[in-house]
């Protein structure tokens, strides 16, 4: 998977090829999917969610520019994987779901695979974690309508915010760095599809 899917197309972050190394990935999803686990394609997981494809879960990753100090924010926890990946980088992940079945079955694997620097919470994941910011990155795995002002709030100064956006259908994935002065730049970094984002400051369910 990390040769032919990731290197080969472009992701070279040693960091984040070490941690698709060393999760493994079948083990976030159905026992009748884990011969599918390595495919370069999006799984279901139920409620309607899937698991990203690796190549877009290394590239989002990448776009992070992670350290391992960093405290880092997921909206959007789904199978557990995208925030296993995280953990095996940085200092802290805070990831949310608004599921509960989901919260529930994830915090369970993450205790079984002993990921002890992963804190989950069942809530609206688009009003951000306000108590645990700021944050160094934030990465948002749903498609939202537009880039919730409320994340880009919770960012310390130089830190780096990666969110689809767009309609229900497509979006664009963007990059969000939040320079030493709290101004903005963003980066288009190409298409994209994914599960639409439900909240206060995203689609309405």
């Amino acid at each position: 998977m990390v040769k032919r899917q990731l290197e080969s197309r472009g992701i070279h972050d040693p960091n984040v090829l070490n941690a698709m190394r060393m999760v493994p990935r079948h083990f976030f999803v159905s026992e009748a999917l884990m011969d599918q686990a390595y495919g370069d394609y999006p799984l279901p997981i139920g409620e309607q969610q899937t698991i990203s494809q690796p190549h877009i879960v290394a590239e989002m990753t990448q776009a992070l520019e992670l350290s391992k100090d960093d405290r880092v924010l997921e909206i959007g926890t789904g199978s557990g994987y995208q925030a296993a990946i995280l953990s095996q980088i940085v200092f802290r992940v805070y990831t949310i779901e608004r599921i509960h079945s989901l919260f529930l079955k994830t915090r369970k694997l993450f205790d079984d695979l002993k990921y002890h620097n992963i804190v989950t919470r069942y809530s609206d994941g688009t009003t951000g974690w306000k108590e645990e910011s700021p944050f160094d990155a934030i990465i948002v795995t749903a498609g939202g309508p537009e880039i919730p002002e409320v994340l880009v709030s919770q960012l310390v100064e130089g830190g780096r915010l990666v969110i689809p956006v767009g309609d229900q259908n497509v979006q664009e994935l963007v990059k969000v760095t939040k320079d030493r002065r709290g101004e903005v730049h963003i980066t288009n970094m190409g298409g994209c599809r994914f599960v639409k984002l439900v909240g206060e400051y995203g689609w309405k369910d």
